[in-house]
């Protein structure tokens, strides 16, 4: 459904910031408040560490990366196959999972 599909976009940014900081901060304080105010790169930067949050031009640099990779589609198999998966009106936490199983081929691109 629509508001499947909208959870999962919402819960992305903050999976991988849990994931970037368990990875590089020892799993400290992998779970960053959301601040409503603020936008996605901005919450995404705060996420990521005090690094990151408190920098302006790290905020701006991730909201024009964000923006530039937002249509990100056709160019890899991940993509790909989440469009395909999805054309089948298959759940999208289905469609994301055949898309995150495209990632560990080689081949990837």
């Amino acid at each position: 459904t629509l508001e499947d599909s909208l959870n999962v976009i919402a819960k992305a940014p903050i999976a991988a910031a849990a994931i970037y900081r368990n990875t590089f901060h020892g799993g400290t304080d992998m779970w960053a408040p959301v601040d409503k105010s603020l936008d996605i790169s901005a919450n995404f930067s705060n996420a990521l560490g005090s690094q990151f949050g408190g920098n302006d031009t790290f905020r701006e640099m991730m909201r024009l990366y964000l923006t530039i990779h937002a249509d990100h589609e056709g160019g890899n198999v991940s993509a790909h196959t989440v469009h395909l998966v999805g054309s089948a009106l298959s759940d999208p936490y289905l469609s994301l999972a055949a898309g995150l199983n495209g990632l560990a081929g080689p081949l990837h691109g």
